[in-house]
């Protein structure tokens, strides 16, 4: 007992931290099941599920790598949610939307005059996160001189608004995203190893939705309730035909995709069920294409009948499609062209070429 209390006694630190201990642990266990009412039912997000609940409680930076569609803004504030910054903002940026001087202005921030137009102070990003989180999207983005900018600023914990010459000290959590390997643009020298190292203090890798289907029956139920509420609706079923379509389909658009379907199919429904003819033309044409092939189709040709839809649905407009698909407007054309699709889509499956 003596030597215990020889352990404990300077200045109760000790003490201290074990409360600590004993707290993130009871945390733990609370968050998890949190986070497991979240990610649903299959063996891959119950090992995500595990790792969210262990880093939500710590202040390490985390990544987030997965295809565009699978989640990663969901994650990075549920991770937030469940942080003891949940009290203090949850500040968001994406990197891919902003050029290079814009982007470092909405992140640092300006002092007046600091170029033309600049006529007051604004704070930065950084400086609206104080005390939370700052969720930096596609990461992968930033040009060579932001990513040594970043480094310097989550190295010192400081940094100078544009035109500015104070240190302005700062407490933020970052959590980044991509949807590209960073390791391959790091190998490449796309990307800085230290920063990717910083960044890289836990790494949380999300599935397509197609590697986890057995997730799709539940999800689809939740967004099909949500939106139910959302209009003013009482719950809805989900009918045997409806469903099948739904979880043969591979979901190239990932949860994003199933999302949008559900909501297009709450809309569409007039009484308590939904069925196979309230769900979107393209979700038909893909079980059609499937039975007419006798086996599943190809990744491409499903996306194919996705982005066709998407573009009928916005009546052409390409950064309103670019957005719900997750993707660049660039990226967009790109696809276009390649599956032959005109301006406001509408391409038949069959007449898509696809080599």
């Amino acid at each position: 007992m003596r030597a215990l209390n020889k352990q404990v006694e300077p200045g109760g630190s000790n003490i201290v931290r074990l409360k600590a201990a004993a707290q993130r642990a009871r945390d733990y266990g609370r968050f998890r099941g949190t986070v497991m009412e979240f990610v649903k039912d299959s063996a891959a997000m119950k090992g995500i599920a595990d790792l969210i609940a262990r880093v939500a409680v710590t202040d390490a930076n985390v990544l987030i790598l997965g295809e565009s569609g699978t989640g990663k803004d969901a994650v990075a504030r549920l991770i937030h949610d469940l942080s003891p910054r949940r009290g203090r903002p949850l500040v968001t940026i994406d990197c891919a939307s902003l050029p290079e001087d814009l982007l470092e202005s909405e992140l640092f921030g300006y002092e007046k005059g600091a170029f033309t137009g600049a006529g007051d102070t604004k704070p930065g990003r950084f400086e609206a996160a104080g005390g939370g989180t700052l969720v930096l999207g596609e990461i992968a983005n930033l040009s060579s001189s932001s990513q040594a900018k970043l480094l310097r600023v989550i190295e010192e914990r400081t940094f100078e608004r544009l035109g500015g010459k104070q240190s302005i000290k700062i407490d933020v959590r970052i959590v980044a995203l991509a949807n590209v390997d960073l390791k391959e643009a790091v190998r490449t020298r796309a990307f800085r190893d230290d920063l990717y190292y910083r960044l890289n203090v836990v790494t949380i890798e999300l599935p397509r939705l197609a590697d986890r289907i057995e997730d799709v029956p539940r999800l689809a139920e939740q967004f099909a309730n949500h939106f139910a509420t959302r209009t003013g609706r009482p719950a809805l079923s989900i009918s045997k035909e409806a469903m099948a379509l739904i979880t043969d389909y591979d979901f190239p658009g990932n949860v994003r995709e199933l999302r949008n379907i559900l909501e297009q199919a709450v809309l569409a429904v007039e009484q308590d069920t939904i069925r196979p003819d309230h769900l979107p033309d393209y979700l038909r044409s893909a079980a059609r294409l499937m039975r007419s092939h006798r086996h599943k189709p190809s990744l491409a040709e499903l996306e194919a009948v996705y982005i066709s839809e998407v573009l009928e649905y916005t009546r052409g407009n390409k950064t309103r499609a670019a957005e719900i698909l997750g993707i660049s407007r660039k990226n967009l054309y790109e696809k276009m062209r390649r599956y032959n699709l005109g301006a406001r889509g509408g391409l038949k499956p069959q007449q898509m070429p696809l080599n």
